[in-house]
């Protein structure tokens, strides 16, 4: 009985081990979250720029993608990846996401709003046109203070 609980113990906490990231994985991680959420955005712009035609169905993907991550953006940014860069990019997670992180936690609390009106609000192009530019401004405001380059 005794050797069962320690093999047990033993498997769970290998399995464990085995399943924790590094926190330069979970920055790979974050990454490439932040490059879906790029993906989703283009695929929107191109439509209100009309450079592809109105598709509600890759309208809706792009919303759900954005919505995902944004429901996401704070677990993103453990206190473990503070001042690691992504081994791939340009840009990195400015020291005020966690210096800041109330604001930082408001700006993604306001880019889920801006989204979740979004995915209610479009049902056709003059939707988007009319909802995309707020959905940019959540974006960008984010990233002008928690986005650095370099």
């Amino acid at each position: 009985m005794r050797r069962t609980i320690v093999l047990t113990g033993t498997l769970l906490f290998a399995a464990g081990m085995a399943l924790a990231q590094s926190p330069q994985e979970q920055v790979d991680k974050t990454q490439l979250a932040m490059k879906s959420n790029l993906t989703s955005a283009i695929a929107l712009s191109d439509i209100v720029r009309d450079k592809k035609p109105y598709d509600q169905a890759a309208v809706d993907k792009a919303l759900a993608e954005l919505d995902d991550v944004a429901k996401r953006f704070p677990s993103l940014f453990p206190e473990s990846i503070k001042g690691l860069k992504p081994t791939k990019g340009e840009y990195s997670a400015s020291p005020k996401i966690w210096t800041e992180r109330a604001d930082f936690e408001a700006h993604s609390a306001a880019f889920v709003k801006a989204v979740a009106q979004a995915k209610s609000n479009i049902k056709d192009v003059n939707s988007l046109k009319a909802e995309f530019p707020e959905i940019n401004k959540q974006c960008m405001a984010c990233h002008e203070k928690f986005r650095v380059k370099g």
